[in-house]
């Protein structure tokens, strides 16, 4: 176990580079972090009212979140379908890995790839693609798949969205309390 273990890390390592350590939080920093995930532009008032601390308090600790990376940014959640896309299409791709830095440069300049994932397994990338239209999704997927150095694609297309969650998985919370 130990050994598959450290053979991930090790391949993680390879592909992603330095492996950042886990910043640890107290009950605060997890509650303030639920507040802004729950509605990003909960006020600094109504948090510091949830944890008995002042709105001062509370802005030095969503500052220090920033800095430490933890909150990366805070956006707004999108209903894509309001605005007439379809449902996400997840392709997973298999890439000559030789050509994997350019394509990788070429896929983040598609405006239809919204998200992009290096992953392990017999596909090494996997791109959230958002569609007007399955038709275009089609003819998009068709020319991806000429791009010099992709081998294979594979497309799942997203029926319904079952879970989207917007919190921490509360393991993670009891882990590091209890650190």
């Amino acid at each position: 176990m130990q050994r598959i273990t450290r053979g991930i890390y090790n391949a993680m390592r390879e592909a992603f580079g330095v492996i950042m350590a886990a910043v640890s939080l107290d009950k605060i920093d997890h509650k303030i972090i639920q507040n802004l995930l729950e509605d990003g532009r909960a006020s600094f008032s109504k948090m510091a009212k949830d944890v008995n601390l002042t709105d001062v308090a509370i802005k030095k600790r969503v500052e220090s979140l920033k800095r430490k990376g933890v909150i990366a940014s805070i956006n707004a959640s999108i209903n894509l379908k309001v605005l007439g896309y379809e449902n996400p299409i997840f392709v997973q791709i298999r890439t000559e890995l030789s050509k994997n830095k350019d394509l990788i440069k070429k896929l983040n300049s598609l405006d239809y790839v919204t998200e992009l994932y290096q992953v392990l397994g017999e596909y090494n990338l996997i791109g959230k693609l958002t569609v007007p239209s399955l038709e275009s999704a089609e003819k998009f997927i068709n020319d991806l798949g000429m791009i010099d150095g992709i081998l294979d694609i594979k497309t799942m297309v997203v029926l319904s969205e079952l879970k989207k969650s917007n919190s921490l998985p509360s393991e993670s919370l009891q882990k590091t309390l209890l650190k």
